[in-house]
């Protein structure tokens, strides 16, 4: 029962963990590929206000199907990090077409909130 319970909440997360270059490079590419625009969220375990993000986090993700949410914690993937000059966590990146549109930091649900949803509005009127 164990096994079917971690893959329902496998199957409802909506928040790609990425754990490699190799698997940020493939999302990033399949995404502007696809048009579709890629809000992540750089996090650290040992950081409290981030790890404090992920509920939120998750809960933005199933609010916009149309866009790709993305987790990367620093430490397993220093590499990214560091391309993309992460200072401090939590980080918020918006990003389209494999470019850096936006970055926020801090742990403000409102404010990442608002801001994702500006943006996403922007895409949906210039798409339509």
């Amino acid at each position: 029962m164990d096994s079917q319970v971690q893959e329902t909440q496998a199957i409802k997360s909506r928040v790609i963990k990425v754990d490699s270059v190799e698997t940020w490079d493939l999302y990033v590419t399949q995404a502007t590929n696809q048009g579709c625009p890629i809000v992540a969220h750089f996090t650290a375990s040992w950081c409290m206000p981030s790890v404090a993000m992920n509920p939120f986090f998750e809960e933005l993700a199933s609010s916009y199907s149309d866009v790709l949410f993305l987790a990367v914690d620093v430490d397993d993937v220093k590499e990214v990090a560091t391309r993309l000059e992460i200072k401090a966590m939590p980080t918020f990146l918006l990003m389209r077409e494999g470019a850096l549109v936006d970055k926020l930091v801090g742990a403000n649900p409102e404010e990442i909130r608002k801001w994702i949803e500006g943006y996403v509005q922007s895409i949906r009127v210039s798409v339509a």
